[in-house]
């Protein structure tokens, strides 16, 4: 379809993400090499019965984003769903940052004790998880640069991190947030702000009038 750049599904699904049934989309993306993301949310009642046991929204605001998602990243990876489908990009949509160096060393710690279950992957879980892409919104632990550096070298953050505001909500992050990080080079601030979204997208880098060569050299 002109002008589609991507597709989108929430997180608050039931639904496994390795089902066959998906298999022909997954493939009509890869082809058109259109990025599919999966946002992130929660179901406080009428759906996942954890989260009715919570009495906060605080509590079920801070689980329920980066919950959706882990679930379906790891289905997605345990599933060999990189292997089936490489070219296909995906992207994780406001779950913030702080879960996955969790599910990174998670993921890899249980698979090498029990890789005869993954049978279709080849490389480690974190290594495929490096590959992907994700929102900065909510950027979790902004004041603890220490932690948020490592967190960004984990992910590969100058090359797989998107920006993203989520304004008008309440908890919404303005580009300062990204560009004042001390940790962040020049080019690094431009490719989370802009340049990495251009490339997953397919869009025009922004860089109006300037010659691809000086481009690729920015």
């Amino acid at each position: 379809m002109p002008g589609v750049v991507g597709f989108m599904v929430t997180g608050t699904r039931h639904g496994a993400v390795h089902h066959n049934a998906y298999a022909p989309l997954y493939g009509a993306l890869e082809e058109r090499g259109l990025p599919l993301g999966f946002h992130g949310g929660y179901r406080w009642q009428g759906g996942d019965r954890s989260m009715e046991s919570l009495n906060k929204f605080l509590s079920v605001h801070a689980l329920g984003f980066p919950f959706s998602l882990m679930v379906h990243l790891t289905n997605w990876v345990v599933n060999g769903m990189p292997e089936r489908f490489p070219r296909l990009k995906l992207l994780w949509i406001e779950g913030g940052l702080a879960w996955l160096p969790f599910m990174m060393q998670r993921l890899d710690h249980e698979y090498a004790m029990r890789s005869s279950e993954a049978p279709l992957l080849k490389r480690m879980p974190s290594e495929y998880i490096r590959e992907m892409y994700f929102t900065s919104q909510p950027l979790e632990s902004a004041h603890d640069h220490e932690l948020l550096a490592s967190t960004f070298a984990l992910i590969d953050a100058e090359h797989q991190l998107l920006y993203a505001s989520d304004y008008p909500h309440w908890d919404f992050d303005v580009p300062s947030v990204i560009y004042d990080l001390p940790f962040l080079s020049e080019q690094a601030r431009r490719n989370i702000l802009g340049a990495n979204a251009c490339r997953l997208f397919n869009l025009p880098d922004g860089l109006a009038g300037t010659p691809r060569s000086a481009r690729a050299a920015l």
